[in-house]
């Protein structure tokens, strides 16, 4: 469901299912990720691409991609020297951030020096999180509609092969985390074929409002089940 609802959000605006998976999966199989959701990040984007890749800034693609190569290289060392529950408390803190910065719309200027920062940030996160989306979709926030879709799908199909990769190299992608991620291709296929008809008739703005407050509820579901979890093996 998870996974089918991030699809939905993610085919309408052109990012969001990390921001609404990755705190369930995490909760669900901490061992399994980042691994497990970024085979749905890298495959999701080829649907998006297969309409609208004429409208991809590759410049930008360049400029994100450039940040992105040592923002991965960090990330995976995050993953390899931090436990999974601390790795838990940063996908949830990741996404209380990114719903305070995606909800207040803050207005970022677009050139290299953003773009590669933004890509930076985004491989950081997006390596040891799964969650990469937010910081590139801010930088674009205010381009057209299918350019910020086939622009982050091409950025996104990019930046989980490499972390796919990254994550192998460093023994960080265990065979269960890559089977979950195949089976999670269904859902999420599902997903994006709901998303087309529901991107010309919802109202933008509510699906905005209630995809931020799921995110948010289970960022804080998920520090609270960490913390429990902590005190309960403490006693």
């Amino acid at each position: 469901m998870a996974i089918f609802v991030g699809a939905v959000v993610q085919g309408g605006v052109g990012f969001g299912l990390g921001l609404v998976a990755a705190p369930v999966l995490t909760m669900l199989g901490p061992d399994l990720m980042p691994g497990a959701i970024q085979v749905v990040n890298m495959t999701l984007p080829l649907f998006t691409l297969a309409t609208e890749w004429r409208r991809v800034d590759w410049r930008g693609v360049g400029f994100a991609v450039l940040g992105r190569l040592p923002g991965s290289g960090l990330g995976a060392v995050i993953v390899v020297y931090v436990s999974i529950y601390n790795r838990s408390i940063l996908v949830a803190v990741m996404v209380l951030i990114a719903v305070a910065l995606t909800a207040r719309s803050i207005s970022v200027p677009r050139n290299g020096v953003t773009i590669t920062s933004a890509g930076f940030v985004a491989g950081v996160t997006g390596t040891a999180t799964g969650i990469g989306g937010p910081p590139i979709a801010l930088v674009y926030q205010n381009a057209k509609g299918p350019q910020i879709r086939a622009t982050l799908a091409m950025f996104f199909f990019l930046s989980a092969a490499q972390s796919l990769v990254v994550l192998a190299m460093v023994g960080e992608l265990p065979a269960d985390a890559l089977r979950l991620g195949a089976t999670m291709i269904v859902p999420m296929l599902l997903g994006f074929l709901v998303s087309g008809p529901l991107r010309r008739y919802l109202d933008g703005g509510k699906v905005r409002v209630a995809v931020l407050v799921v995110a948010a509820a289970s960022a804080v579901g998920l520090i609270a089940q960490n913390v429990l979890t902590q005190v309960t093996q403490g006693g």
